[in-house]
C-alpha cells in the first residue's frame, strides 16, 4: 500500500507540472504531496528534514543561476547573440544551424538549460525570421541541446548538481570527463538535424544585412569571470551557489545604480521585485517538495525494484546499461526523480554517476515530459504560434537520443580510462 501511494503521488505531482491546470505552478500539487508523504509516516520527519538539507545549495544555485540569466537577458547578452547569429549565417539556414549549436551549447553549459529554453529560444524565433528561415530546426536544436549539452559542467543542470557530491569529483575533474561526451553528442546531433530537416533547411538564402548591435562588454565580462569563478571555488570548498549569486548581485547592483533618477525608489522597488520573481521560489519550492516525494518512492517497494536493476561495474556494458536505465526512468518520471532515485544506489562508482547523467540528460529528448525545460520549450513555441507536431518530435528523439547515448557512453569509457577511472 505503501508503494502504491508514494508512486501514485509522484505521477499525480508530475501529471499537474505537465498540464499547469489554471496555470498553477507546479508547487501548488507538488508541497501538499510532500506534506502528505510525512504526515502519512512515509518519510519521517527526521529523513524529511535531511533531504530538504541537501538540497539547500542545489536549489539555492538554482535561484541564482536563474536571476543571473535574466540580467544577462536584460543587459541584451541574447539579443547580441542572435544579432550575431544572423550576420554570420549570411542568410543561410544551414549555417544559421551551425551557429545556433554552438550558442545554445555555450548558452546551456554556462547558464544552465533554463536559459536556453526560456530566454534563447525567443532569440533564435527573431533571428531566424530574419533571414527568411523556416525557425523549426533551429528552436528545435534549442530544446534538444538544453538537455543534451547540459553534460559539461556540474552547473550546467540541476540534475548535475544534485549528482556532483555522489561523484566525489572536483569541478574541472567533472568537465574533463564529460568534454568529450559533451563535444560527441552536439557532433551526432548536428549531423542527424542536417538530415532530418534537410527540406526545411534547403530554403533559399535571404541576404540582409542586420542592424548593428553593440556587444554587451559589461555583462559578457560579468559571465566570464563567473564561469571562472566556479573552477576556483571548488578547491577552496566555495558552493557554485554562491558564485552565481555573487555574478547576479554585480549585474543587478550596476543595473540599480543605472535607474533614472526621476523613478525613484519605487523604479528601484519594481526592479527588485522582476529579480525575485526570477529566481522563481515557486519552482524552488516544487524541487524541494519533490526530492521528498521521490525519497518516499525510494523507500518503498518501487525503490528496491530500481536498486536490483542498476548495474554494479562501470565497464562498457554496464555504464550502457546505467545510461539506458535512467533514459528510460526519466522519460516515465521525469529526469530529476530518476536522478534522485539512481544517484544513491551507485554513489561508489563515479562512473556510474556519470552514466546517470548521461541517461538523464540526454534521455529527455525522446519525450515531452523528459524534462521540465522540454515543458517549458513547448509552452514557448505555443506563445509563438508554433506548436510543435508531437509525432515529428517522437520521431526525432526516437532517432537522436539512442545514437547520443550510445557515443556518449562509449566517449566516457574512454575517459574514464584516460583518468584512471576504469
Amino acid at each position: 500500500m505503501s508503494t502504491a501511494v508514494a508512486v501514485a503521488l509522484l505521477l499525480g505531482v508530475l501529471a499537474f507540472a505537465v498540464a499547469r491546470p489554471w496555470r498553477l505552478p507546479e508547487a501548488a500539487a507538488a508541497v501538499p504531496a510532500a506534506a502528505v508523504v510525512v504526515a502519512a509516516g512515509l518519510v519521517p520527519w527526521p529523513a524529511a528534514a535531511h533531504e530538504l538539507a541537501l538540497l539547500g545549495p542545489t536549489v539555492g544555485f538554482l535561484a541564482a543561476i536563474l536571476v543571473l540569466a535574466h540580467l544577462a537577458d536584460a543587459e541584451g547578452v541574447f539579443g547580441y547573440a542572435g544579432a550575431a547569429a544572423a550576420r554570420y549565417s549570411g542568410g543561410s539556414p544551414r549555417r544559421l544551424l551551425a551557429i545556433v549549436f554552438v550558442i545554445a551549447a555555450v548558452v546551456t553549459a554556462i547558464l544552465s538549460l533554463d536559459a536556453t529554453v526560456v530566454l534563447l529560444t525567443p532569440v533564435v524565433f527573431a533571428t531566424a525570421s530574419t533571414i527568411g528561415a523556416r525557425p523549426k530546426p533551429h528552436v528545435y536544436a534549442c530544446t534538444h541541446l538544453a538537455n543534451s549539452a547540459s553534460l559539461l559542467l556540474p552547473v550546467s543542470n540541476l540534475t548535475n548538481l544534485l549528482a556532483l557530491a555522489a561523484t566525489g569529483l572536483g569541478f574541472l575533474t567533472f568537465a574533463g570527463l564529460m568534454a568529450l561526451p559533451w563535444l560527441a553528442v552536439i557532433a551526432v546531433e548536428y549531423l542527424i538535424f542536417r538530415w532530418f530537416f534537410a527540406d526545411d533547411l534547403a530554403t533559399p538564402a535571404r541576404r540582409r544585412t542586420p542592424a548593428p548591435v553593440r556587444a554587451p562588454r559589461f555583462a559578457l565580462a560579468v559571465l566570464a569571470v563567473t564561469l571562472a569563478g566556479f573552477a576556483a571555488s571548488e578547491p577552496l570548498g566555495i558552493h557554485p551557489a554562491w558564485v552565481a549569486l555573487a555574478g547576479a548581485l554585480v549585474l543587478a547592483g550596476r543595473r540599480l545604480l543605472r535607474r533614472p533618477a526621476g523613478l525613484g525608489g519605487n523604479g528601484r522597488s519594481r526592479e527588485v521585485w522582476s529579480l525575485l520573481k526570477a529566481a522563481n521560489p515557486a519552482f524552488c519550492a516544487f524541487v524541494f517538495a519533490l526530492g521528498i516525494v521521490v525519497l518516499a518512492v525510494s523507500r518503498s517497494g518501487f525503490g528496491a525494484l530500481v536498486d536490483r536493476l542498476v548495474p554494479h561495474h562501470a565497464d562498457l556494458p554496464g555504464l550502457l546499461a546505467m545510461a539506458a536505465l535512467a533514459a528510460v526512468l526519466a522519460n516515465l518520471l521525469n529526469n530529476l526523480p530518476a536522478t534522485l532515485m539512481l544517484v544513491p544506489p551507485v554513489a561508489h562508482s563515479p562512473g556510474l554517476v556519470l552514466a546517470v547523467l548521461l541517461g538523464v540528460n540526454i534521455g529527455p529528448n525522446l519525450t515531452y515530459v523528459g524534462s521540465l525545460a522540454t515543458l517549458l520549450w513547448r509552452q514557448v513555441l505555443h506563445a509563438h504560434d508554433h506548436a510543435p507536431a508531437t509525432g515529428e518530435f517522437l520521431r526525432l528523439g526516437a532517432v537522436t537520443v539512442p545514437a547520443c547515448l550510445v557515443v556518449a557512453v562509449a566517449a566516457l569509457w574512454l575517459g574514464l580510462r584516460v583518468f584512471g577511472m576504469s
